[in-house]
């Protein structure tokens, strides 16, 4: 699970960083979020475990604060 955690946090933050295209892998951030934590209950591998969870996170919230962005840029 940690290394699978790991593979779709990377995954999904580089397609994600695209501007539109990076939604179409949002399964790929839940997913690293999701298997990261079912990850770190065991001990072993429980760092790649946290950078999963840590990279579907950040993906997340760069998503979002994109999209944020981008309706009070268009308000303004």
């Amino acid at each position: 699970m940690a290394t699978a955690a790991l593979v779709l946090g990377i995954i999904g933050l580089v397609i994600g960083i695209v501007p539109f295209i990076g939604w179409f892998v949002m399964p790929l951030w839940i997913l690293a979020v999701v298997f990261g934590i079912i990850g770190m209950q065991k001990e072993i591998k429980k760092g790649m475990a946290l950078t999963g969870v840590i990279l579907g996170g950040i993906t997340i919230l760069y998503k979002i604060g994109f999209w944020v962005l981008m309706i009070i840029g268009s308000a303004a």
